[in-house]
């Protein structure tokens, strides 16, 4: 069996790591994504929100015959994907400055376990700017985000900000 292991905060998940989701689908028979627990990015949402908005975002997907979970965790990457059995790492690419940092991401962990390899999927060209961050500035300033989310995570995000 192939497993893979999507990680990220998806902090919101957007159109975008669902487009990478479906296309990894097709490369392994178990996706695990893998929600990051970092204190230090400060999340906006829970780590439970984020995890129900991936759910509900995968019940609208076609995953074709892979299996997808989702599971936080707050280890090293590499000890997640260990830990679940995943020999391929999946990341997606936006711009030349992402793959930089993947790069090292990349080569570091090859040095922890040279047997996991990582699988870049370029960003489709349609969701290329779309990003976590740009989307919640979006949302905090009352612009329409529904181009770059689902209307669940929509609404979360409305939500979110009028408490604020």
């Amino acid at each position: 069996m192939r497993i893979g292991l999507y990680p990220g905060t998806f902090d919101p998940i957007t159109i975008g790591h669902i487009d990478i989701i479906q296309r990894a689908c097709v490369l392994v028979d178990r996706l695990v994504i893998g929600v990051a627990i970092n204190r230090d990015k400060g999340p906006l949402f829970s780590l439970e929100e984020r995890v129900e908005m991936i759910e509900q975002s995968l019940g609208r997907m076609n995953t074709g015959n892979t299996e997808v979970l989702v599971e936080p965790f707050e280890n090293l990457l590499i000890s997640k994907a260990d830990e679940i059995g995943a020999r391929i790492i999946i990341r997606g690419l936006r711009a030349v400055s992402d793959f930089e940092y993947e790069y090292a991401l990349v080569g570091m962990n090859r040095a922890m376990n040279p047997e996991i390899e990582t699988v870049f999927l370029m960003a489709e060209a349609k969701h290329q700017a779309i990003a976590s961050g740009l989307v919640k500035e979006i949302a905090r300033l009352d612009g329409n985000v529904s181009k770059f989310v689902t209307s669940d995570v929509e609404d979360a995000l409305k939500a979110k900000f009028k408490k604020s």
